[in-house]
């Protein structure tokens, strides 16, 4: 038993690592869909936010409101120059060493004649509301969906499984939960007010996890991702229609 507990500290700290390598593939210094990103210097295109934009570049919504002069409610213009931390961690704050940011292999080079099948998982909405963001292929791309809504309103599990996240050291993402399904599965809940859940728990399909905030983000809503074996893939292929019970 002795033994058990000393690599109980060890087993967590790779956990944290391996979450990381998972949820990553939104930091780069360039993107073939985004905006042009070069040292610590981003340029703005059609359809960023400065959400969008701290999950590729690694630098806080905060950090680029108050980098960049940007007040509430951040609005941004398309070519606009922001300031951003850039690739070189000495140039960002002290603090930032407690974050954590890592790159896995892009969704842009993995085929989606590789995605699983639809159908084989049961998945439902993790939240109601608008999707403001969709998913991208690109490099640099958004890696899930973003739905608006309001502050306080409820975050479901969109599937069966254990909590193997909960906490916001992940740079980009806020107050953040990951629910891992099987050996092959994990979905991801960011930018989360209030969480409910804690880590190693078994969550059932639907219960409540969160509520929806904009921790990390430049308004209220979710970031939504499902990573088949470490890739991610578009929640819209799998998810129900909007508005009706998972057939399952």
């Amino acid at each position: 038993m002795r033994a058990g507990r000393q690599i109980t500290s060890p087993i967590r700290l790779l956990m944290c690592l391996i979450i990381g390598l998972v949820l990553s593939g939104c930091a780069g210094n360039s993107s073939k869909s985004g905006g042009s990103y070069s040292g610590s210097v981003y340029t703005v295109k059609r359809g960023d936010t400065l959400s969008r934009i701290s999950r590729m570049t690694g630098t806080s919504v905060r950090d680029l409101a108050r980098m960049n002069g940007i007040s509430p409610p951040y609005t941004i213009e398309i070519g606009q120059k922001l300031k951003v931390n850039g690739a070189s961690k000495s140039s960002g704050s002290k603090k930032s060493s407690s974050t954590q940011t890592a790159k896995v292999t892009p969704s842009s080079a993995v085929p989606k004649s590789s995605w699983p099948p639809v159908g084989q998982r049961c998945w439902r909405w993790p939240a109601s509301g608008k999707v403001v963001m969709t998913y991208s292929t690109s490099e640099g791309g958004n890696k899930g969906i973003d739905i608006a809504g309001s502050r306080g309103q409820p975050v479901y599990a969109s599937g069966a499984g254990k909590v193997v996240y909960v906490g916001n050291q992940l740079r980009g993402y806020g107050n953040l939960v990951m629910i891992k399904h099987n050996e092959d599965y994990i979905t991801a809940y960011a930018h989360n007010d209030k969480l409910m859940v804690s880590n190693g728990q078994s969550v059932k399909i639907g219960q409540q996890i969160a509520t929806m905030g904009n921790s990390d983000a430049d308004s209220v809503r979710l970031h939504f991702q499902i990573r088949y074996r470490a890739t991610a893939i578009d929640p819209l292929r799998y998810l129900p229609p909007q508005g009706s019970k998972p057939k399952c």
